[in-house]
């Protein structure tokens, strides 16, 4: 039962060091982690919103590619129809609107009027295609006192043509301005109820292409499209070169030079980094092929659009794709991306402790036996002031006590040898004793005890 008891006790004791070295770790490192933890960036959503005009810019049609490309990487894309980019950025800009992402035209808004807007860069251009009826004219200020249909109330089409006009000095009396929408529009040109008509579209746009091809209408050619793109640093300059919609046809029939706003991808500045960077590689996919006026890998680019890039659009148009989303997939990337900062812990803290913890369990329970040495200091010190046989008995019973008490302590096997150090030096202490005792007389039977003790 005894034996029993020391074991348990054993068992206790070694339990409580390991929880008196462990626990302030633990505490530490849970603290570290905690501290981490909210540093740490939330998983991306599995669900994205896309804002996108249906007749503006070809943005309906980018949406569905961008659903399409995102739904093998497991987020699922709803696609939120608006009336122009206008209003798709003020979606944007309304935190309760749900609105992730938009597809909006180049000179629309800027960051004054969103501040919460930033651009994940542009997709293509979008020429500017203005129609008409009668003579030949190479500029926006013939079209004074004509009817024009400028795009409905909130899209980038109308936002630009206004623009334009008010810089040609059109608008006034007996000049119309006409929102309609682009079909509508068309078809009243083609009836000769309006005289002009602005259309954002791409050019492979099969609506503009059959216009084009409609007699009696009319392509503008800017003349000072040089001018223009001076003024107004979104828009570009393009040659429209003579039968590219339709070679058999010669359509046109000759060159057109036009003016191109750009579509972009604009995003709230609260977007999920790896959102991201998954939408600028579907962008780098649905946009970077040749086009009309588009050339290989012109685009995604880094061109003006009135907003701030984020960081990861700048960090993409410098670097690339980021090394994990190249090589990893889209969920694997996101969760690594994420966890990587929990390193911090294990290398600030967990380093450190894993070399402080031991030293700390080495230090319980040697201490123990440590302590114990000043007793024996102490008896040394007395010895040497001469003590008679009355007190050096006495010191050799505080001597044994200490002996009897250190056999007590409960020790890990791995630490035993310093209680067998104790038990040699208090055996060299009780020599001195015996000694001493020796000399100044017979000895009495714990002198006799202690001799057999060190013999």
């Amino acid at each position: 039962m005894k034996k029993d008891s020391l074991k348990a006790r054993l068992r206790r004791t070694l339990r409580w060091d390991l929880w008196m070295t462990l626990g302030p770790a633990l505490v530490i490192v849970s603290i570290a982690f905690a501290v981490t933890f909210y540093f740490v960036k939330p998983a991306p959503p599995k669900k994205l919103v896309i804002a996108a005009a249906g007749d503006e810019g070809g943005f309906r049609y980018f949406a569905r590619k961008y659903q399409e490309i995102l739904a093998k990487h497991g987020v699922t894309v709803e696609i939120r129809p608006t009336d122009g980019s206008l209003t798709s950025i003020k979606l944007l800009e309304d935190e309760h609107s749900g609105v992730d992402v938009a597809f909006v035209q180049s000179g629309t808004s800027d960051a004054t009027k969103a501040p919460r807007v930033v651009s994940l860069g542009s997709l293509s251009y979008v020429p500017l295609w203005v129609f008409y009826r009668g003579p030949t004219i190479d500029d926006l200020n013939a079209l004074q006192g004509k009817r024009i249909v400028v795009g409905p109330e909130e899209s980038g089409t109308r936002a630009l043509s206004m623009k334009l006009l008010e810089a040609n000095g059109v608008g006034a009396a007996p000049t119309e301005l006409l929102s309609l929408g682009r079909d509508e529009a068309i078809e009243q040109l083609k009836q000769g109820k309006v005289d002009a008509v602005f259309i954002v579209s791409p050019a492979e746009s099969p609506p503009v292409q059959r216009l084009a091809r409609v007699p009696d209408i009319n392509l503008l050619s800017f003349s000072r499209g040089e001018a223009y793109v001076r003024r107004y640093p979104y828009l570009s300059r393009h040659v429209l070169p003579r039968g590219v919609l339709d070679l058999a046809a010669d359509v046109p029939d000759h060159d057109v030079v036009m003016l191109a706003p750009t579509a972009n991808l604009v995003a709230t500045d609260a977007l999920h980094p790896a959102l991201a960077y998954l939408l600028m590689r579907a962008a780098s996919e649905v946009h970077g092929k040749a086009g009309i006026l588009d050339r290989t890998g012109e685009f995604p680019a880094a061109l003006e659009a009135g907003f701030p890039f984020s960081s990861e659009a700048r960090r993409y148009y410098q670097s690339g794709v980021p090394l994990l989303h190249r090589y990893l997939p889209f969920w694997a990337a996101s969760l690594v991306d994420r966890l990587w900062v929990m390193l911090v812990p294990f290398i600030a803290v967990l380093v450190p402790l894993g070399r402080v913890a031991p030293a700390l369990y080495q230090w319980r329970v040697r201490s123990r036996i440590f302590r114990w040495y000043a007793r024996l200091k102490e008896i040394e010190l007395q010895l040497e002031e001469g003590p008679g046989r009355e007190m050096l008995e006495e010191m050799l019973r505080r001597l044994d006590e200490a002996e009897r008490e250190v056999n007590r302590i409960p020790m890990p096997l791995a630490y035993a040898e310093n209680l067998y150090f104790f038990r040699e030096h208090v055996d060299v202490v009780r020599r001195r004793l015996t000694r001493r005792i020796a000399e100044s007389g017979e000895p009495s039977s714990e002198v006799l005890t202690a001799q057999e003790k060190t013999a």
